[in-house]
């Protein structure tokens, strides 16, 4: 049996790494008029502000609490061979936000600066999307299996209920927010073909 708790989190780290990898193919694609590349630079900008937006407002505010509150000290507490894993975990969600709002700083810079600071965004960026999958690999291989060897059925209930409450637009499967549902939308329509469904 598959809990409710673990799909989801499944879900959400599927729909989040294929934000992240389309965040990755937009900033190599780049902005202007590159041969191959019509994405205006307004458009690009607004793409990747977007883009961050989702990163910073969904997995901060929604997912990463309900693990750091919830899943985390339950798993430290029953199978405390993860426990070093789990701090690591816990440092990446403690400085994931002030990670994501340097790369809103750093585009922004980026755009009304021009293109002396276009590689220090780029930089930061791949670094941030390495290390964001990683931690979300790190989960699934070590986290989620000691989870369901070692917890019973009063964790899985509360923790079915609290992340049931999620509300993901990327994953379309659990109770949506309008809200959450116009970003997406707004993201895959402006975001360029083969990344997205817009002009480009």
């Amino acid at each position: 049996m598959v809990h409710v708790s673990i799909r989801i989190i499944r879900d959400e780290h599927a729909a989040l790494a294929a934000m992240l990898r389309s965040l990755r193919a937009m900033v190599e694609r780049g902005p202007g008029s590159v041969p191959g590349n019509v994405v205006e630079s307004k458009d690009y900008f607004d793409v990747l502000r977007a883009m961050l937006f989702y990163i910073d407002e969904f997995p901060e505010r929604l997912h990463h609490p309900k693990e750091s509150d919830l899943l985390f000290p339950r798993v430290a507490r029953m199978a405390p061979e993860t426990m070093e894993t789990i701090v690591r975990l816990e440092q990446d969600h403690s400085t994931s936000e002030a990670d994501v709002r340097k790369l809103q700083h750093l585009l922004l810079a980026w755009e009304l600066l021009g293109e002396a600071r276009r590689a220090d965004f780029e930089q930061a960026v791949y670094r941030y999307l390495d290390a964001y999958l990683k931690h979300m690999l790190l989960e699934e291989t070590v986290i989620l299996p000691a989870a369901i060897r070692v917890l019973n059925d009063a964790d899985w209930e509360e923790l079915d209920a609290a992340f049931a409450s999620n509300c993901d637009p990327l994953t379309g499967k659990y109770p949506r927010d309008p809200a959450y549902d116009q970003l997406f939308s707004r993201i895959v329509m402006q975001t360029p073909a083969p990344i997205g469904v817009g002009a480009g």
